[in-house]
């Protein structure tokens, strides 16, 4: 996994986190669950990268 590639992952599970907190505070369950979405996102995007390192070195 390239440097560039882990950096946007973690940028996008922030804002999935932070959109979902705000979506939470302010109770729109629409934006809560964006930031859901886009934290499963970055998580699925962060293990296919794994597997594809994995792959890599074999």
């Amino acid at each position: 996994m390239s440097g560039s590639d882990k950096a946007r992952n973690q940028a996008q599970g922030l804002l999935g986190k932070a959109k979902a907190a705000f979506g939470r505070l302010t109770g729109d369950r629409t934006i809560e669950n964006e930031g859901r979405g886009d934290q499963t996102k970055s998580d699925l995007k962060g293990a296919g990268e794994k597997v594809k390192d994995a792959f890599k070195k074999h």
